[in-house]
C-alpha cells in the first residue's frame, strides 16, 4: 500500500491491525525505479518531510464541525436511511458495520507518531542556528507526543469493553511497527491505556510552551535564552504564526476531557482516576484561564459572530470560548447538508422533540415544573434562548432573505414533515446550529461564507469541572484548587445566556444543596450546550444512561379551526443492547490473531 503524507510518499505495507511499513530505498525496486518514492531516512535533511508524518496525524483527527453521531441519540435522527449512526441506532450495529470502529485509521495515526519520534533527532530542521534547531525540534516532538495520546484515547473510547469481567482496553503501540513485528498482541487495561495517554501528556507538556505568541527579548523561556536564543528566534519557533498548533492549554484540556471519561460510571470498575481527580484535571486548566473570567458571555453563541469570524486571521489570539480551534475557512457543505429543501438543502439532521423539551423555560425552570409557565399551546414561546439559536422551529425566518420555514404536517412545501423522503424533515424540525443564515444554495448564486471550527470550547471545561466536582464533593464545594463550585459554573452558564436582562434563576438556587438534582442539570446543560458537537453520544455511554428513548417529533396543523394542534409523535425507535455501552473490536482482527479478545457481548 503506498501511503501519502504532505507532497511526499513512502511504500508502505499493510501487515498488522497496526500499521506496519517496510521502508523500501529506490535502489531495492524493481527497475526503472518509481518516482517520488522517499526513504524514511530522507526526513534526516527534509523537515518538510519530517513534518509530513505529523501533518498525516492531524489530518486525521475526527469529528470536526458535522454532528454525525448525534443522529445515533435521542437528540436527532437523519432523513437519510443510508447514514450509518441512522443505521447502527436501529439495529444494525455489529463487529463488521461499525461506524465508530477507529481502529485502523488511529493505528496508522499511532505509527506516523512512532516513526516521527524515533528519527526525530537526526533531523536538521534549522542550519542557521542550533537553538533554533533545538526549538523547532521541541516544538513538534510535543506534537508527536500529544498526537500519540490522542489518537490512543480516541482508540479505548470506541473499543474499550469488558472482557471476563474485567474493563480491557486496546493494544499500546510504543514503537513503529514493521515487517518482522509480532502483530498477535494482548490487550493492555483500560488502566494501562489510561495511564499511557496521561504519560504522553505529560511528555509533550515538557517541549511546547502554553501558549504560543510573539514575546520579547526579556520574555524568551530561560531554557531557550540561557543557549542565546533571540526573541525573533524564539517567535520563529513557538510565535503568533503556530497558534493552531498543539500548546500546553490544549493538552491539559485534553487531560480533563481523558479524566472525566475514565471517572465515569461506565469506566470506574477500571480505578484509573477519582472524581476528584477528573475535577482537578479541569481546574488546572481553568485556573490558567482565569477561573470563572474564562466564561465568554456570547461562548454559547460562537457560530452566529459574523463579524468576529469574518475578520479573524490564523495568526490572532483566540477568543475566551475556544482552547483549540479546527479548520476556518469558506464552504457551503454545513448549509448544503442540513439547510431546509426550500432553501436548496438537504434537511440531513432533524431535531428530536426529546431534545425541544430539554430546553427550559425562560425564566430557567424545566418546562415539567408548574412554576415554568410552559403553555402546551405555544411551546416555543418563553423558552431558554439558545432552543431558537440551536433549532429551527416551525415557522421561524432563515436563510439570505429570511424565509419563513414551514414544517407543519399540513403545510404545502418541501419544508413540511415528511413531505419527500430524503429532504423534508421527519421531526418537524431543522438544524440550525453552526450554520450561516447568510450562505445562499440558489443554483447559479451559490455564496460561501466562512465557518469558525472548534475542537474543544471552553464551555466544555467549565462543563467537565462541575459534573467533576459535584461528584466529587457536591454542589457548593471548591474542588482541585478551583475557587469556584459546581454551582457557580451553572450559574455563570446559565445566567450569560440572558446577558443583559434582569434574571434570576430561582430553579438553580433551589437544587444548589442537592447533589442528585444537581447532577441531573449538569448532565441536561451539557446536553444543550454541547447539542451537535458529537458528544451526547459517547456522554450517555459513559453515564450509562437509557440508549433506548425513542426519537420523537411533532406533527404540527391547523384545521378549519384555525387553532393550531401540537400532536407528539414517535419517529424512530432505537435498539440498542446493554453490553453496546462499549464498542467491539473490529470483527477482522479478532479473526485475524488469537491473543486479541472480544468486548463481552459481541460476536466475534
Amino acid at each position: 500500500m503506498i501511503t501519502k503524507f504532505i507532497n511526499k510518499i513512502l511504500v508502505a505495507g499493510v501487515v498488522s491491525c497496526g500499521f506496519a511499513i517496510g521502508f523500501t530505498s529506490c535502489d531495492d525496486l524493481t527497475k526503472p525505479a518509481l518516482e517520488n518514492i522517499q526513504d524514511i531516512t530522507e526526513m534526516y535533511n527534509d523537515p518538510t518531510f519530517a513534518r509530513g508524518l505529523i501533518d498525516n496525524a492531524f489530518l486525521v483527527l475526527p469529528y470536526e464541525g458535522s454532528p454525525q453521531s448525534d443522529v445515533a441519540t435521542d437528540d436527532a435522527v437523519s432523513n437519510d436511511n443510508s447514514n450509518s449512526y441512522k443505521q447502527m441506532a436501529t439495529g444494525t450495529w455489529t463487529s463488521q458495520t461499525n461506524p465508530i470502529n477507529q481502529w485502523e485509521t488511529r493505528y496508522h495515526a499511532i505509527q506516523y507518531c512512532n516513526l516521527f519520534l524515533e528519527n526525530i533527532d537526526q533531523v536538521k530542521w534549522d542550519y542557521t542556528s542550533d537553538v533554533l534547531n533545538q526549538m523547532h525540534m521541541d516544538l513538534y516532538r510535543g506534537q508527536a507526543y500529544a498526537l500519540r495520546a490522542l489518537h490512543l484515547f480516541y482508540l479505548l473510547r470506541s473499543h474499550c469493553g469488558m472482557v471476563d469481567g474485567q474493563l480491557m482496553g486496546v493494544p499500546i503501540h510504543l514503537t513503529s511497527e514493521s515487517q518482522s513485528s509480532d502483530f498477535n498482541l494482548p490487550r493492555n487495561t483500560f488502566k494501562e491505556c489510561y495511564d499511557q495517554i496521561m504519560a504522553d501528556f505529560d511528555e509533550a507538556l515538557k517541549y511546547v510552551p502554553e501558549h504560543y505568541g510573539d514575546v520579547s527579548a526579556a520574555q524568551v523561556p530561560a531554557k531557550y535564552s540561557s543557549k542565546g536564543a533571540t526573541d525573533a528566534e524564539y517567535n520563529r519557533a513557538f510565535g503568533n504564526l503556530q497558534r493552531g498548533k498543539i500548546d500546553g492549554y490544549i493538552i491539559k484540556a485534553m487531560k480533563a476531557q481523558v479524566a472525566l471519561f475514565a471517572a465515569s460510571p461506565a469506566y470506574q470498575s477500571a480505578g484509573a482516576v477519582t472524581w476528584e481527580q477528573a475535577a482537578k484535571y479541569a481546574a488546572d486548566y481553568l485556573m490558567l484561564r482565569g477561573g470563572l473570567d474564562c466564561v465568554d458571555p456570547t461562548g454559547w453563541k460562537w457560530f452566529t459572530l459574523k463579524d468576529y469570524i469574518k475578520n479573524f486571521k490564523f495568526a490572532d489570539p483566540d477568543s475566551k470560548e475556544v482552547v483549540w480551534r479546527g479548520t476556518v475557512g469558506d464552504s457551503h457543505n454545513l448549509e448544503q447538508d442540513n439547510y431546509p429543501p426550500s432553501l436548496y438543502g438537504n434537511g440531513r439532521v432533524n431535531p428530536t422533540q426529546n431534545l425541544v423539551d430539554a430546553f427550559p423555560a425562560a425564566n430557567g425552570y424545566p418546562i415539567s415544573a408548574s412554576a415554568s409557565g410552559y403553555d402546551p399551546a405555544k411551546p416555543y414561546e418563553n423558552r431558554d434562548p439558545r432552543l431558537r439559536t440551536y433549532i429551527l422551529v416551525n415557522g421561524d425566518p432563515m436563510g439570505v432573505s429570511s424565509s419563513a420555514i414551514n414544517t407543519q404536517a399540513d403545510g404545502s412545501t418541501l419544508d413540511a414533515l415528511n413531505k419527500e423522503n430524503g429532504k423534508s424533515t421527519t421531526t418537524g424540525y431543522y438544524l440550525r446550529k453552526m450554520l450561516r443564515d447568510d450562505v445562499n444554495l440558489t443554483p447559479g448564486s451559490v455564496t460561501d461564507q466562512r465557518h469558525f471550527g472548534i475542537r474543544i470550547r471552553t464551555t466544555e471545561l467549565l462543563l467537565d469541572y462541575a459534573e467533576a466536582a459535584n461528584e466529587a464533593q457536591g454542589p457548593t464545594a471548591n474542588v482541585g484548587g478551583a475557587n469556584f463550585s459546581a454551582y457557580q459554573v451553572m450559574k455563570a452558564l446559565r445566567y450569560r445566556v440572558h446577558d443583559g436582562e434582569d434574571w434570576a434563576d430561582p430553579y438553580l438556587e433551589s437544587i444548589k444543596d442537592d447533589k442528585a438534582k444537581m447532577r441531573e442539570l449538569i448532565h441536561n446543560e451539557r446536553r444543550l450546550e454541547l447539542c451537535f458537537e458529537n458528544n451526547r453520544f459517547w456522554d450517555l455511554r459513559r453515564w450509562k444512561d437509557s440508549l433506548t428513548e425513542s426519537a420523537k417529533g411533532v406533527s404540527i396543523t391547523t384545521p378549519g379551526t384555525g387553532v393550531t394542534d401540537y400532536k407528539f409523535i414517535n419517529v424512530e425507535e432505537r435498539k440498542y443492547m446493554d453490553y453496546m455501552y462499549y464498542g467491539p473490536i473490529p470483527y477482522s482482527e479478532v479473526l485475524k490473531w488469537s491473543n486479541l479478545k472480544q468486548n463481552d457481548g459481541w460476536s466475534k
